[in-house]
């Protein structure tokens, strides 16, 4: 694989700017073009998922930066949760298999306020096909209308009590050979099942909410009248550089959890 080209640390000028000089409004600070270089290596594969990345000083030296520029984007990348700094152990990439980022994506939590109080949540696979995209579908994902996705609809429930119902596309390409099969066997999150099985690591996502009354199917496989309101989240996944990975419509019924979001 080829290293990411090296960058110097810009010289301290010596004279003032002279009013010759050319503006660069789209110039980024050295940390910031550090932490594309090291996100450029996180996209590629290079350090996988759980594994460590080399030291601030090992990338400093990679870099030909001073090592206060790498722990600055270093920062930033800890803080949008794409690694995680253990004390005395070093920094390694965020995977979803970890409990802390797994609730960073599940919002519902019981009235009790304790995610951990039910245990995980037991999964039914409702339906996995591949389908062509519809216009709606397709402009999420960045797709055309027409290409191959891949739908899946799940059932979670609580203490044997179904509280959400999903349906998921996903672009086909990516996402190819995953089967409701394999969905059933695998025993952690979805999120680790893409980032373990098929390279695809979900490091962002946007959601829009409201309240909906459900139709007559999505009502029996969430055991409620029709007449119930349930929260409805429609959330937009994505990988690395902002490229949509997964469209995610979620029904969520509240009579005993609510939805919670962290903020700052």
């Amino acid at each position: 694989m080829n290293t990411p080209t090296a960058l110097d640390e810009p010289p301290t000028p010596s004279t003032p700017s002279t009013p010759s000089t050319p503006s660069t409004p789209s110039f980024s600070p050295l940390y910031q073009q550090i932490k594309t270089l090291i996100l450029q290596s996180l996209q590629a594969g290079e350090w996988k998922p759980g594994e460590p990345i080399p030291s601030e000083m090992d990338l400093a030296v990679r870099y030909r930066v001073s090592q206060g520029t790498v722990r600055k984007a270093i920062d930033e990348l800890s803080a949008e949760n794409l690694v995680v700094r253990r004390q005395g152990k070093g920094t390694f990439v965020a995977t979803h298999a970890e409990q802390h980022v797994q609730y960073r994506f599940l919002k519902l939590v019981p009235d009790a306020g304790d995610p951990n109080i039910e245990g995980p949540a037991e999964r039914t696979i409702v339906d996995c096909k591949r389908l062509r995209a519809s216009a709606d579908v397709a402009r999420a994902l960045g797709l055309r209308t027409g290409d191959a996705v891949l739908q899946v609809r799940r059932v979670l429930a609580y203490a044997g009590v179904p509280t959400i119902l999903e349906d998921l596309w996903l672009p086909g390409a990516p996402f190819k050979g995953l089967t409701a099969e394999r969905l059933r066997a695998w025993p952690g999150p979805m999120y680790a099942l893409f980032e373990t099985e098929f390279g695809v690591r979900m490091v962002r996502a946007e959601e829009k909410i409201r309240a909906v009354l459900p139709d007559a199917e999505q009502a029996a496989l969430l055991a409620v009248t029709s007449q119930m309101p349930l929260l409805s989240v429609e959330r937009v996944a994505h990988t690395y550089h902002d490229m949509p990975m997964e469209l995610r419509r979620g029904l969520y019924r509240t009579d005993t959890h609510h939805y919670r979001n962290q903020l700052g």
